[in-house]
């Protein structure tokens, strides 16, 4: 059952590759140093070794998380009344915003800042410089899981239907693997302008 939940992701990362090249290629690219030095190719692999690693550990937690989640419907009537109290908050406070119409006085500091506590750098906001080599596209690599992408969820969702958090894990790295080559594209296209 979970070889088909593999494949499934296989085969989502290889159809979804083009969308990988256009989307998330440029930033790829910037990450690695576009071009053919040993300094890219060094850069390129650690990012791509890592996104496949978060990417399987994303996957892992995602299948186990599904099963934890049966084993805390179990807790259900012991949390029940919690729960109950939390809507009961929410609506005390609903009906306080209607009827005063105003907000509580905690809720107005909150995203204040102190008196005399600066909010920006002195000469206003600076461009950071982008730092280029292995050990920043590593951990752009690692990262690259919570990158905003619309394939990714979907992965995701197939992964945590796997039985255990080492076949999540699995359909979550052939996932990255199969959609490599549209991030792998995209940088050297661009060191070759």
């Amino acid at each position: 059952m979970d070889a088909a939940r593999v494949l499934s992701c296989l085969l989502l990362g290889l159809a979804g590759a083009p969308h990988c090249a256009a989307m998330c290629g440029p930033a790829c690219a910037a990450v690695t140093c576009a071009g053919a030095s040993g300094e890219a190719r060094a850069a390129g692999a650690a990012f791509q070794l890592l996104r496949v690693g978060s990417y399987g550990l994303a996957g892992a937690l995602a299948s186990s998380g599904v099963a934890a989640a049966s084993l805390a419907l179990a807790a259900a009537p012991v949390l029940r009344p919690f729960w109950v109290l939390l809507h009961a908050a929410a609506l005390a406070l609903g009906m306080w915003l209607a009827i005063t119409a105003r907000q509580p006085a905690w809720m107005m500091r909150l995203g204040t800042t102190r008196p005399g506590v600066a909010l920006a750098a002195p000469g206003g906001w600076q461009p950071v410089a982008l730092r280029r080599g292995p050990w920043p596209a590593a951990a752009a690599g690692a990262s690259w899981v919570a990158w905003p992408c619309g394939l990714l969820p979907s992965a995701l969702v197939v992964a945590a239907l796997c039985q255990s958090p080492a076949a999540g894990g699995l359909a979550m790295g052939a996932f990255a693997l199969a959609s490599a080559p549209g991030l792998l594209l995209t940088p050297w296209a661009l060191g070759r302008m």
